[in-house]
């Protein structure tokens, strides 16, 4: 076999400026790689949304708030709530109505009912756990649930923050006297409805939110109550009485008899009457 003599090939070798621009070009690859996620992480945040939560708002108010904000069709926030996994108390048994605690929410592209809703009932339960609020439920033996039940009559009945504390202690002087609470918030809960007209077949309706016919504090709260109102449940004002009629705007007329209740109510019916049947929006009847 014929062997050709072939001269030993040497290998190519990089010069040192050949090297520093090999060198320099793997860090530029490197870096570009690098630089592009760091562009995508840098970009300017989304700008939350507001969603604003009033005091007083029932469960379903809510609901359609947030359907509304999140350009969902009716009733996708109420269908979330049974897998939301809400930190609600046993006694609540999955219902949220008094725990969707009134506040402004942020909302962005990431927001959903779900997590909408659990972020309202954390804040609830942060608000019923602070020091003032949770040590006074306990000083009246009431659970926080019981707290946020209490607070949720206040906020429905009292015309304003000045008058919560008074209607608050009406709540307790009449549950320390096995007396029924007879609160026409917890009627027109029963009814889904907002009037100050309750007449007497209203009264005799069959529902556990009937407090005219049944003792103690309804079976669940029936709106979201403010920090106010869970501060007037737990620290009532110091007072006698156990009745109230708010017999015009800004006039909340509360008596430890029935004969001086009764008085206030009369007024009450004179003025409704002498304005005509629109006046009277916004008063209480006589409790």
């Amino acid at each position: 076999m014929r062997h050709e003599y072939l001269p030993p090939q040497r290998r190519s070798r990089l010069t040192r400026r050949g090297r520093l621009a090999l060198f320099l070009g793997t860090l530029l690859a490197i870096g570009a790689a690098v630089l592009i996620p760091l562009l995508r992480e840098g970009e300017a945040p989304e700008k939350p949304r507001q969603l604003v939560i009033p005091e007083g708002w029932r469960a379903p108010q809510v609901y359609a708030a947030i359907d509304r904000e999140l350009k969902l069709p009716p009733g996708s926030a109420k269908s979330a709530v049974a897998t939301a996994g809400l930190a609600l108390p046993a006694e609540a048994k999955g219902n949220p109505e008094g725990y969707l605690f009134p506040a402004t929410y942020p909302v962005t592209s990431k927001s959903t009912p779900a997590t909408l809703l659990a972020y309202m009932v954390r804040t609830a339960n942060e608000k019923l756990a602070t020091r003032a609020v949770a040590d006074g439920g306990k000083a009246h033996g009431m659970t926080p649930y019981q707290t946020a039940t209490l607070a949720s009559i206040i906020e429905a009945e009292a015309e304003g923050r000045a008058d919560m504390g008074k209607v608050a202690r009406v709540v307790h002087n009449r549950l320390a006297k096995s007396m029924p609470l007879q609160m026409d918030s917890t009627i027109n809960y029963a009814l889904n409805r907002s009037t100050v007209d309750t007449k007497l077949s209203d009264t005799r309706i069959d529902s556990p939110f009937n407090t005219y016919e049944r003792q103690g504090l309804p079976p669940t709260p029936i709106d979201s109550p403010g920090l106010e109102a869970m501060a007037a449940a737990v620290a009532p004002t110091p007072g006698d009485w156990l009745f109230f009629v708010t017999v015009k705007p800004g006039d909340t007329r509360f008596s430890a008899t029935y004969d001086e209740h009764k008085k206030h109510v009369a007024e009450f019916n004179r003025i409704r009457a002498h304005a005509g049947p629109r006046a009277g929006q916004g008063a209480a009847p006589g409790k």
